[in-house]
């Protein structure tokens, strides 16, 4: 009694067509629906505690993230509390300088490895890395104390420009000490 199945789909004297609905049964069918099913369906409802929560709450996580990391905020807070403008804040291009000294200032820094033999040749390069440094506050507080004009702005790139040079200085100098080292520990 085995009936291959597509011959009884290809026979379309085998299948059978649907009865007629009955009048109304569409009707019939939502008015039960309807009776089945609760009639106070819960909407969300927004009261105005939750929405002051999720404020609250959207407020301190801000408020954590931007205490935890400071980010890339171009101004400079000076021991007074004064807010200093950045050169980012004249110019893009002049962003873009300042931000590729000190990234590339920062990074030199960073591959300095300190040991207790070099000790005080780093301690001394960073006293003047200091110097620098305060030299670069004063000009932009001079900067925000009288406009910034080619003078300032030469100078606030120039000490940028010294600083990175003092930190390839102190690598070399480094270098040769570490030289030097291993020349008297082969003998």
């Amino acid at each position: 009694m085995a009936q291959d199945l597509r011959d009884l789909f290809d026979n379309k004297d085998m299948v059978k067509p649907m009865p007629p609905m009955s009048q109304g049964h569409e009707d019939r069918f939502l008015k039960r629906l309807e009776s089945e099913l609760p009639n106070d369906m819960r909407r969300p409802s927004f009261n105005l505690f939750s929405i002051a929560a999720s404020v609250i709450v959207l407020l301190g996580l801000a408020y954590g993230a931007f205490t935890m990391f400071p980010g890339t905020n171009p101004d400079t807070k000076m021991g007074n509390g004064t807010t200093l403008k950045s050169l980012g804040d004249v110019s893009p291009d002049l962003k873009k300088v300042e931000d590729y000294y000190l990234a590339s200032i920062n990074l030199e820094l960073s591959k300095l490895e300190l040991t207790p033999e070099n000790k005080d040749l780093i301690d001394g390069y960073m006293v003047r890395l200091k110097e620098l440094n305060d030299e670069y506050d004063r000009l932009t507080l001079e900067w925000n104390d009288n406009g910034l004009n080619e003078k300032t702005l030469d100078a606030l790139i120039d000490n940028l420009k010294f600083r990175l040079n003092l930190i390839m200085r102190l690598k070399n100098q480094l270098q040769e000490f570490n030289e030097d080292a291993f020349r008297e520990e082969s003998i």
